[in-house]
């Protein structure tokens, strides 16, 4: 989820060059993740030994419980 929401906040970046400190919410990073052409996460589960797909609903709920334990 660290790869997510630095993706989003170099896209921040980038679009405010001059701004030190850039906040945004979680609706700011949903509508990212939803704006993205083709955004999903592959996620090893070991019982089956393969890579299993989520899609964008999964990461957003991922990214928020990340988000929430960082603010913590």
């Amino acid at each position: 989820m660290d790869g997510v929401c630095q993706i989003f906040e170099g896209r921040l970046k980038e679009l405010n060059p001059t701004l030190r400190n850039i906040t945004y919410d979680i609706t700011d990073l949903y509508t990212f993740i939803d704006q993205l052409a083709d955004m999903s996460a592959l996620v090893f589960n070991p019982q089956i030994n393969a890579y299993m797909p989520y899609d964008k609903d999964w990461l957003k709920k991922k990214a928020f419980s990340h988000l929430k334990r960082q603010a913590q």
